[in-house]
Parts: C-alpha cells; structure tokens; sequence
C-alpha cells in the first residue's frame, strides 16, 4: 500500500485511541457500512478506504475530510484560491487520483476534488453510498456512471447530480483516463 494510504489510516487511528473509542463503537457510528475486519485492514493501512467512509469518520471526531487526507487542520475560513494543479494530491488507489481543491478551507459543507480515473479492463463498476449528494461533471474524456441499477455514459462536458445513498460509480471508458470534478456534500 503507498504511504498516503498508510497515512491517513494512522490519523484515523490516533483519533479513534485518543477519543477512547473502540473499532466496534467507531463501525457502530458508521451504520455497520464495513464489517471490523475491513475496518481493521484500512486502519493497518492494509487497503484504502472509501472517501464516503473517511467522510463518515471525519464527521463522527468532528473533524475535516480534508484533515483526514492531508494531515493539517484547514485555516481559511472568507475564500480559498487553488491554482490549476496545485490542489492537495493524493492517489489512493490504483484506478483513482485525487486533487482536492478547497483543502485548506474549515468548516466546508462540500468537499470540492478533480478526480481522474484510470481505465480499468474490468467491466465490473465498484459502486458505493454514502449520505448526501454528489455532482460530476466531465471535464476530459468519457465516462460510463452507474446509479442504483441505471448506466448513463458521460462525455466530455456532460455532468449527473446525484443522491449518493443510492450505489453509484463511475469508470472511465475507450482506454483513456477520465478527469471529472466531483462535489460531495
């Protein structure tokens, strides 16, 4: 696993020690969406965790995704600029990449990233849910989404808002890396 990964799951891990807290109340918090197992395996930095899970344990320590991802506590709290290419980078796994573009802002009611997506010969989308909503919006390339059991193919400039407690994914298609702004809220 890369270090980011490794990373993140020791913050996640010190903040759940420091709250005293123990992985069965922690996965208790996040509505039994992964089993102790998988939680202990991203924790050990074994594999990478969901944005949507990482959000969840943000949420239940009262604090930042964006803390989460890159270990500093957001200051700005009236605007943030982020230069083209100079968000907080992170890939996490091997198919995704991720730019996060208002990491430094606090108390944030949306999580603003560029996500470029790998091609990936599967035809198999991992799907995933989480509260709220999410907006992707195609800026190079194309990309097939699923929704619950619907598939929408998406094209440069084309976008899908959607509610996200229902399995969606996205995969990019023709060979080629798909870059996608992706809101979550």
């Amino acid at each position: 696993m890369n270090d980011h990964v490794i990373d993140i799951a020791n913050r996640i891990k010190f903040l759940r020690e420091d709250a005293g807290m123990s992985v069965t109340e922690l996965i208790s918090k996040l509505n039994q969406k992964m089993t102790e197992e998988e939680y202990r395996r991203c924790e050990n930095g074994e594999v990478d965790m969901n944005v949507s899970i990482m959000d969840d344990i943000a949420q239940a320590f009262g604090v930042e995704l964006s803390t989460l991802i890159t270990g500093k506590e957001p200051k700005l709290h009236i605007f943030s600029v982020t230069k083209k290419g100079k968000g907080f980078n992170t890939k996490r796994r091997k198919e995704y990449s991720y730019e996060a573009l208002a990491h430094n802002f606090s108390k944030k009611n949306m999580e603003p990233f560029v996500v470029t997506i790998e091609p990936n010969d599967s035809e198999t989308i991992p799907l995933d849910y989480h509260p709220g909503r999410e907006f992707e919006y195609v800026l190079e390339g194309s990309a097939k989404v699923r929704i619950n059991d619907k598939e929408i193919i998406l094209e440069e400039g084309d976008s899908v808002f959607l509610d996200s407690s229902y399995p969606h994914g996205i995969q990019a298609l023709n060979g080629k890396p798909c870059k996608c702004l992706v809101v979550i809220n």
